[in-house]
């Protein structure tokens, strides 16, 4: 039996990678583990108590894995959160094995990871697998309308906050785009509008491209969903947030000089026009300019 083949899907977070793995995992052939490197990393000094590494504690018993059963008690993460908290001095690839290994009478043909931020993975020739990459990109304005607004809400600032959103979405999307240029790996662009604006063309090149055929229920992926999600963005438990995949047009209101600009800085409007429209799904009238 061949071994399932991993599929990661990378970029700046907050742009959609928890809803396409719940729309990949969808797929009868297709598991979603959500961030699971955020779960399997030994934690940092002085971060044991904080973020995901708190499921190898009581915690597991009280965090809802996508599967419906707690953490802890779901099979696929459930003896790996119990084996974790002895065996953090392993390596990633070790830790990421076992749990793959839980997953073997599944058959499924390929494994999604949607650590957004994790590049440790990118050195999998160690895990044995076949691996591809799905670059997801969401359009800077968008982008920067939501960390703006997230920023203001947590630390209270306001005009700058725009700004240093606008630097980052341009420094981090164009070095990863540069690191997997040079990886080797089979690389997708997706923009996340394409995927929410036109779902059905965008989940059917994806599928063409790994290699399967279109399954209508990707477009329900709350409803039909067969990831494992224990760590990723708190709209896949939200009613009605993950029944279908929906696009939030909040920023086209939004008066901010940092947004305004974007496309008028054209190393940035022809970035995001490179990975976020390359395929050609929405036409000539988006992206407004």
């Amino acid at each position: 039996m061949a071994e399932p083949g991993l599929l990661l899907i990378r970029g700046l977070g907050h742009s959609g990678s928890t809803i396409l793995d719940l729309a990949l995992g969808a797929h009868p052939q297709v598991i979603g583990l959500g961030e699971a490197v955020r779960v399997l990393d030994r934690p940092r000094p002085g971060e044991e108590r904080k973020g995901p590494q708190q499921l190898r504690g009581a915690l597991r018993f009280e965090r809802h894995c996508t599967c419906g059963a707690l953490a802890g008690d779901c099979h696929v993460w459930g003896p790996v959160l119990a084996w974790l908290p002895a065996h953090d001095d392993r390596p990633l690839a070790e830790k990421f094995n076992r749990l793959i290994q839980l997953l073997s009478s599944a058959s499924p043909r390929w494994l999604v990871e949607s650590f957004q931020a994790d590049e440790q993975l990118l050195e999998a020739q160690a895990l044995g697998r076949p691996l591809r990459v799905i670059q997801l990109t969401r359009d800077v304005r968008s982008w920067v309308h939501s960390e703006s607004r997230r920023g203001v809400e947590r630390h209270g600032r306001s005009r700058v906050v725009g700004w240093r959103s606008l630097l980052r979405w341009w420094r981090v999307n164009r070095r990863l785009e540069q690191r997997l240029a040079g990886s080797g790996f089979p690389v997708f662009r997706l923009g996340y509008e394409e995927l929410a604006l036109a779902p059905e063309l965008a989940l059917r090149r994806l599928c063409g491209w790994l290699d399967l055929d279109f399954d209508a229920a990707m477009l329900q992926p709350g409803m039909h969903s067969t990831s494992h999600i224990v760590s990723g963005n708190r709209m896949r438990f939200e009613s009605g947030q993950s029944d279908a995949i929906r696009y939030d047009a909040a920023w086209m209101a939004s008066s901010a000089l940092s947004l305004r600009m974007a496309p008028l800085l054209s190393p940035v409007a022809r970035l995001n026009r490179r990975l976020v429209y390359s395929n050609g799904l929405l036409g000539d009238t988006w992206p407004c300019d």
